[in-house]
């Protein structure tokens, strides 16, 4: 069984795969019982931020996460996957700046891609 911390590198290898940008992985456990990480990216149009959603419940899967729920695909300004421990956000860039999550979990930990 694979441990949070190596399932949100999972997370962030597929979204990387998929040329996702300005991924940000904010680690929340300790400010929240929400999850333990908040991977947050963007896409450059619906398109891609549906193809990267699409390829991070495909590996998460394949590596033995189910997603629990998901909401925006449809639209893909805002995409959710919710994986319990591990939420994942793939923004377009516009409602990333609009929502702003990294300024809302500032009291969580930034950390870097190599510390998972």
């Amino acid at each position: 069984m694979k441990t949070v911390k190596e399932l949100a590198r999972i997370a962030v290898d597929a979204l990387e795969d998929k040329k996702a940008e300005d991924i940000h992985i904010i680690d929340i456990s300790e400010v929240s019982t929400l999850a333990d990480y908040f991977i947050i990216a963007n896409g450059t149009n619906r398109s891609q931020i549906q193809t990267l959603a699409d390829h991070v419940e495909e590996v998460l899967g394949r590596a033995g996460l189910p997603l629990k729920q998901t909401e925006g695909y449809e639209s893909a300004n805002w995409i959710l996957m919710d994986y319990r421990d591990i939420v994942v956000h793939i923004f377009d860039k516009e409602n990333r700046l609009f929502y702003d999550l990294d300024r809302i979990w500032r009291d969580g930990k930034l950390i870097e891609r190599d510390a998972l």
